[in-house]
């Protein structure tokens, strides 16, 4: 796969506060047309990152043969869930637009990058996340941002497995896309209902920051049908889950491992806010898949 590595470090904290302090001077429309765009660099990775939330309804049981006084564990929920949640790659070129702004000078010196554009920064890398929702058919479901536009993607299973993936389809207004891979024993995440929810229930979000292993943060639903400032349509569940750089796309599971949400979008200060997460909820992510899968949304 071509294109340049995803960095993080040193020089993404340098884009991250250049980004905030020239996002105050800067119109809506200009900052969601740039906010578009970081989410696609690849240091912008390290800036923007998805996240999600939703939560379990009632207690939980301790598992058969632990003691109730014993001390509680995620552990078991999380041997099953997480082989259903993936590494994704995409990679693409840019577009004439986007290419317009990023060798733009007042832009470039805003996210301190050379006044000279490099040959590799003409493609684009991003580093996120999917969850396998069907293992017949190697279905995973994954955001739209996350693979818009990409010509190049791959899919990274828990057992190190490299597979090509094929973008099915992307709706742009619930921000989703489906994507397949030809693969045997895929473990898929059981669905939830994301119409149970309440604020106060406990959520895990699943999903691989910075390209790396995977991590599990537990948090509350802090929020339901919240607005997301970044994605004007549609409603989001929000939640105080820490949420890195790599988790877009990722799964938001309660505490039985129940997906109930796909993690999209974490806001920082540069709107005025400090670790708002985002996630989609799986009832209306479900809509989209149903769409996709029979063709009734085109790929833009």
């Amino acid at each position: 796969m071509t294109g340049s590595p995803c960095r993080c470090g040193s020089r993404a904290g340098r884009w991250v506060r250049r980004f905030q302090a020239g996002a105050q001077r800067m119109s809506r429309k200009t900052a969601k047309r740039i906010v578009d765009l970081v989410r696609r660099t690849a240091i912008g990775s390290a800036v923007l990152a998805s996240l999600g939330a939703c939560a379990l309804n009632g207690s939980v049981e301790p598992p058969n043969g632990m003691s109730p006084n014993a001390m509680p564990t995620l552990a078991p929920m999380l041997e099953r869930v997480l082989p259903g949640v993936v590494s994704i790659a995409a990679s693409g070129q840019f577009s004439a637009e986007e290419m317009a702004l990023i060798r733009d000078p007042e832009f470039r010196a805003m996210l301190g990058l050379p006044k000279r554009m490099r040959p590799e920064e003409e493609r684009f890398l991003v580093q996120g996340s999917g969850i396998v929702i069907d293992a017949p058919t190697g279905t995973i479901l994954t955001t739209r941002h996350l693979v818009d536009g990409a010509d190049d993607i791959t899919v990274t299973l828990k057992d190190a497995r490299s597979l090509p993936g094929r973008i099915v389809g992307t709706d742009a207004d619930g921000d989703i896309a489906v994507v397949q891979v030809e693969a045997r024993d895929l473990v898929a995440v059981p669905l939830g209902n994301s119409d149970d929810l309440r604020v106060g229930d406990f959520v895990v979000a699943i999903g691989n920051p910075f390209g790396l292993a995977q991590t599990a943060t537990l948090g509350i639903v802090s929020g339901l049908g919240s607005r997301n400032p970044t994605e004007p349509d549609g409603s989001f569940i929000q939640t105080d889950a820490s949420i890195n750089p790599g988790n877009s796309g990722g799964a938001l599971v309660t505490l039985r491992g129940e997906l109930v949400g796909v993690n999209d979008s974490l806001i920082g200060s540069a709107v005025g806010n400090s670790g708002i997460g985002f996630a989609i909820p799986i009832a209306r992510a479900n809509r989209s898949v149903d769409r996709l899968l029979r063709r009734k949304i085109d790929r833009p």
